[in-house]
């Protein structure tokens, strides 16, 4: 199996990635808000009686919306530059502020904010939003917002895109994987800003059903804000479920060691692993960095993924098989996230591991810090850790004993197959 980025991840999967994200159950419900919001302001009234739109404009706007998408994908693979540090960091924020907005626009699609004429008006606006003229800025601003609000929905895809991007050979690689993710995932909006006079027309045309549809919508929307807002939707990684990603005290530490980290990246082109400090299983302290000098296998689990499951077996073996000294020395960690989501409490995840022999360390990420900081979404993940303390590669999804004895080679010997 090969293990480089540029080689396991064509192109084209990740442009279908971003197109497919577009049908999420985030995004679909609020595309004929969408298109009402956008053509805002654009109708004329033809000869025939009939409305049409202002096609031009409505491609600006539409525009707009998209670029203000890609700019908080682009902020968000940034990674370690204070920018993508801040908007990273600040998830949180920006989803729960995403989740409010999904609640009122769920709220007014049904008729509590006021009589909902959705299919009536063409200019269909929450929270007297109205009485603000459709502009580009508004639009950049709208598109800017309602990307974080989707973010708990496309995660899956992004993150991975993200991860892509950041363990990618160079930058330039990294955000060209960003670009066609976010060039599939926006195609579609442009498409909708196009036909924007024949999909009003089929929601006239089909008002009674169309009437319940947005009534079921309204209600999905209402849902899925609230666990937006509470962390609920994306609570296996928990990066909402986290108060604050990095504590003054990591900060310190990391930053006695940025020089040095910078060096590296310079000179092998990969990026360095971030640093962290958890308890195993048996109440054992482990910093990444004090492996320095070893390759690391780190593994991101949960008891309820049977991929997981059925290759912690091979993990297992694994381990026994590690040397422990010398350039071949291995360190094998499993990391989990107690109470985080599904996932069950620590005692429990302790008596699953002695319940089936799993004696390698699982150490426990309690906040789920060190699962968002590494943007683990899709389970099980591994990262590959060289001896200098960098990525060098990760692998989604189940792993054998050959694979991981060969992507383990390949990290020792800094080759990719």
């Amino acid at each position: 199996m090969g293990f480089s980025l540029d080689v396991s991840v064509p192109v084209l999967t990740v442009f279908l990635q971003g197109l497919l994200s577009f049908f999420s159950p985030c995004v679909l419900p609020l595309i004929p808000l969408y298109i009402s919001y956008l053509s805002g302001g654009t109708q004329t009234v033809g000869k025939d009686g009939k409305i049409y739109f202002k096609r031009r404009k409505v491609m600006l706007n539409t525009l707009c919306f998209v670029i203000g998408i890609s700019f908080a994908f682009f902020l968000l693979g940034l990674g370690v530059s204070a920018i993508g540090t801040f908007f990273q960091s600040n998830q949180l924020l920006f989803a729960r502020i995403g989740g409010i907005l999904v609640v009122l626009f769920g709220l007014y699609q049904l008729g509590v904010l006021g009589t909902s004429r959705i299919l009536g008006q063409e200019r269909r606006l929450p929270f007297k939003l109205d009485v603000l003229a459709m502009s580009p800025i508004t639009a950049l601003i709208m598109g800017f917002t309602f990307s974080f609000a989707w973010t708990p929905c496309v995660g899956p895809a992004l993150t991975s895109v993200l991860l892509m991007a950041a363990s990618a050979s160079t930058k330039l690689w990294g955000f060209l994987l960003i670009g066609v993710y976010t060039i599939g995932f926006v195609l579609p909006f442009l498409a909708v800003g196009l036909f924007t006079t024949k999909l009003l027309e089929f929601f006239k045309a089909h008002v009674k059903v169309v009437r319940y549809t947005a009534k079921i919508g309204g209600v999905l929307m209402i849902f899925m804000g609230i666990l937006m807002f509470t962390g609920k939707m994306n609570a296996v990684t928990g990066y909402l479920s986290s108060g604050a990603p990095v504590t003054v005290e990591e900060q310190k530490e990391n930053e006695e060691t940025a020089d040095a980290e910078e060096k590296q990246e310079t000179e092998s082109g990969l990026t360095p692993a971030i640093d962290f400090i958890l308890t195993d299983q048996y109440g054992n302290t482990h910093k990444l960095s004090d492996y320095k000098g070893k390759t690391v296998f780190l593994n991101f689990w949960a008891t309820w993924c049977s991929p997981c499951r059925a290759e912690m077996p091979d993990i297992q073996k694994l381990y026994e098989s590690a040397e422990t000294e010398g350039e071949d020395a291995l360190v094998v960690l499993g990391v989990a996230a107690p109470n985080l989501g599904n996932e069950k409490s620590e005692e429990e995840i302790k008596a699953f591991l002695e319940e089936n022999g799993y004696t390698y360390p699982v150490l426990m990420d309690t906040t789920g810090e060190v699962f968002m900081s590494y943007g683990v979404n899709a389970f099980p993940t591994t990262f590959m850790i060289t001896r200098e303390g960098e990525v060098f590669g990760y692998a989604s999804g189940q792993l054998n004993e050959a694979t991981m004895k060969s992507i383990v080679e390949q990290t020792m010997s800094g080759k990719r197959e």
